[in-house]
């Protein structure tokens, strides 16, 4: 299908090499505490809840079209005066008609509206086609259905371009004119508004989709809820600002939708913190063991060890190289340091009864007496460990060694790391994917660092964190986060709610951080500073 006709060379394009930061703006919040506000349902959920709304309000779907048409008018308003012109690209199905419902209330606020209808087969969705025939007879809304051939309009840095050619229900990539339509977008200079989902994105899996042949939003003003891929680095480009809009669909749906995927929020990672007894003792909240950092790296033991105990833990011992011994004695000096038989790195296993959790990894190295004593260490220790960083890239030399760690043990990869564990991927999406396996394989909890962190359960649930920020992207961040899981294992955490605070708090110490001293300016220790207040932000 080729219907687009360009009648001029294009003489502008748009650069767009400039990585748009995803902002979400969360209109009319549910108020409650119910966390079913969290849930992150996939496509074929989100036409359920649309048909389940329809019928249990009880409201006809013309009319849900129009309360969604009305809210995302509001948020176009918000933005820009009706001095700004607006250009309508409006596909056959329900994407389409929320699209032209909206220009059709745009043009009764006094905005200079041309439409573009996508009629290219002759079938229109019904509501579609009643959103087609109301516009019809708005005189002064420039409209044209396009059955053919395209005339594209010249689309300048004042325009604003509404995006309604398709929506979340989309399953393959966009081709023929549509892909045209789409490059034809992105080339220009003008403000681009996604309605629901930029056009040729898919709400979940887009593996094998053409990048080109996705519309690049300034904003998408997406309907009910986050979709699956905007949480995805690669697609953060695609969606610019993300603005929620709630259209007010009928909350028993979401209560009781089975979905694999959440976003936490204060509320809920504040309910598992545990309250501490007035007649409690070191003791009671557990003996910590750390393995961590060899000669020339002491900095990676330093920043667990101090995030662990700004973290709550009883009693720390730090398993360091004796050359170490110096700097540690210095810069943690309450913690016990129990020396290796080497001066420069791991190289013996350490009892590990005594202790109530233990975590590896960081600064270590990947000597082959390291290696040797790791596969040994995770053979004499039956309590949930930590595995962070040099740890993960030791097994990920041998396959078979994966099988020695104890069950409900706590990975913390970031992404190149967790695919030399599981082989490379192509993005986000089947990053997770094998992660769920691997988490249910090894009975372990992954946790998938980065924008968004992933928290994957071995019965394949992912909770994303909201916490954090990108002045948190320095070397030692992992660091501390390994010392704060390490601390909340000891204290006798679950796996699963150690994972939940942990990853929580740590983004928001790098909040706060950021807010102090500025994304640039902050280290990874400006995160253990910080640690403090988040515990009592969160305590509160």
């Amino acid at each position: 299908m080729h219907f687009i006709k360009f009648t001029a060379k294009l003489h502008f394009f748009r650069e767009r090499s400039i990585m748009i930061p995803l902002k979400i703006v969360f209109l009319h919040p549910n108020k409650t505490k119910d966390f079913i506000k969290v849930k992150i349902l996939t496509n074929s959920q989100i036409k359920e809840w649309d048909k389940y709304t329809i019928e249990k309000e009880p409201i006809s779907s013309i009319d849900l079209m129009e309360r969604a048409a009305q809210q995302l008018t509001e948020a176009i308003a918000r933005r820009w005066n009706n001095q700004t012109p607006i250009k309508v690209f409006a596909g056959p199905g329900n994407n389409g008609g929320d699209a032209l419902a909206v220009a059709r209330l745009l043009s009764e606020k006094g905005y200079h509206i041309e439409a573009y209808l996508f009629n290219t087969t002759g079938k229109l969705s019904e509501d579609c086609e009643t959103n087609r025939d109301l516009l019809k007879m708005c005189q002064q809304v420039s409209f044209f259905e396009i059955t053919t051939q395209f005339i594209p309009p010249q689309l300048s840095e004042k325009d604003v371009v509404i995006d309604g050619l398709f929506g979340s229900g989309l399953n393959k990539p966009l081709n023929g004119g549509f892909a045209a339509v789409v490059k034809y977008i992105n080339q220009s200079p003008a403000t681009v508004v996604a309605i629901d989902i930029p056009s040729g994105l898919m709400c979940e899996d887009n593996t094998y989709n053409i990048h080109d042949h996705i519309v690049r939003a300034d904003l998408t003003l997406t309907i009910g809820q986050l979709k699956l891929a905007f949480l995805f680095p690669e697609n953060e480009e695609i969606l610019g600002e993300t603005e929620i809009i709630d259209i007010n669909l009928h909350p028993e749906y979401l209560k009781e939708a089975q979905t694999p995927f959440h976003m936490m929020e204060k509320d809920e990672v504040a309910s598992l913190l545990k309250k501490r007894s007035r007649f409690s003792h070191k003791g009671t909240y557990g003996h910590a063991l750390l393995i961590a950092g060899k000669t020339g790296m002491a900095g990676a033991s330093i920043l667990a060890a101090q995030a662990c105990l700004r973290s709550g833990v009883g009693l720390l011992t730090i398993h360091a190289p004796l050359r170490n011994n110096d700097i540690l004695q210095i810069s943690v000096p309450e913690a016990m340091i129990d020396h290796d038989y080497s001066d420069d790195c791991f190289t013996t296993a350490t009892e590990a009864d005594s202790f109530e959790a233990v975590a590896v990894g960081p600064g270590i190295g990947k000597e082959m007496e390291t290696a040797e004593a790791l596969i040994e260490q995770l053979q004499i220790t039956s309590t949930p460990m930590v595995l962070d960083a040099d740890a993960l890239n030791i097994l990920s030399l041998n396959g078979s060694w994966l099988e020695q760690i104890p069950r409900d043990s706590i990975l913390t990869p970031h992404p190149k790391e967790l695919e030399r564990l599981v082989g490379t991927c192509n993005d986000t999406y089947e990053r997770i994917t094998k992660a769920k396996e691997l988490a249910a394989r090894l009975h372990v909890y992954v946790v998938l660092k980065g924008a968004w962190t992933a928290i994957i359960t071995p019965e394949g649930n992912v909770a994303f964190n909201p916490t954090g920020n990108p002045g948190m992207a320095t070397g030692g961040s992992g660091d501390v986060l390994t010392g704060i899981l390490l601390a909340l294992l000891a204290q006798g955490y679950r796996s699963g709610d150690a994972c939940r605070l942990g990853v929580y708090i740590h983004g928001l110490a790098g909040d706060l951080a950021a807010d102090a001293e500025s994304q640039m300016g902050m280290t990874a220790a400006s995160i253990v500073k910080y640690l403090p207040q988040a515990w009592k932000a969160i305590s509160k």
